[in-house]
C-alpha cells in the first residue's frame, strides 16, 4: 500500500475551512437578518428597516473578511496564521466599529436599530454556525467528517 495514511486533521493547501465557515456563518444572516429587519420595521418604522439592514449587512461583510483573512495567513505560515487570528479580531473589531462611527455619521440612520441589530446579528449568526458544526451539519468541511 502506497501514500500516507489518512488524517482527520485539515492539510495546508485542502479546502480554506476558515473561509467556508465564514461563508456559512455569512449565509445564516439570509434567516437572521430578515427576523432583525421586521423586528424592527415593527418597533422603529422604516429607519429601523434601513438601520437594521446596513447592520446586518456590516456584520456579514466582517465574517467574509476575517474568513479571507484567516485562509491567506494560513497559505503563508502558522505563525501567520496565529496572528491573524490574534490581532485580527481586533483589527476587524476596530474596522467594524469604524465602519458604524462613519455611516452614522454622514449618513441618518437609526443608531439603536443599526447597534442592536449588528450585535444580534454576530452574535446569533455565531451560535447558530457553532451549533451546525458541533452537530456535523456542515459536510464540506474536511474535518468534521
Amino acid at each position: 500500500m502506497t501514500g500516507a495514511p489518512p488524517t482527520s486533521e485539515p492539510q495546508l493547501g485542502s479546502t480554506p475551512v476558515e473561509t467556508v465557515i465564514a461563508k456559512h456563518t455569512a449565509a445564516r444572516l439570509v434567516w437572521v437578518g430578515p427576523i432583525l429587519i421586521a423586528l424592527f420595521g415593527l418597533l422603529r418604522g422604516w429607519d429601523g428597516v434601513v438601520g437594521a439592514t446596513i447592520g446586518v449587512l456590516v456584520v456579514g461583510a466582517n465574517f467574509l473578511i476575517a474568513g479571507i483573512m484567516l485562509s491567506v495567513a494560513l497559505r503563508i505560515s502558522l505563525a501567520m496564521y496565529h496572528a491573524a487570528a490574534l490581532f485580527g479580531f481586533f483589527l476587524r473589531l476596530g474596522l467594524l466599529l469604524g465602519t458604524m462611527l462613519l455611516i452614522v455619521q454622514f449618513f441618518d440612520v437609526d443608531r439603536l436599530a443599526f447597534g442592536i441589530s449588528a450585535v444580534l446579528a454576530y452574535i446569533v449568526s455565531l451560535i447558530l454556525e457553532s451549533v451546525a458544526v458541533a452537530r456535523g451539519r456542515e459536510r464540506d468541511l474536511d474535518w468534521t467528517s
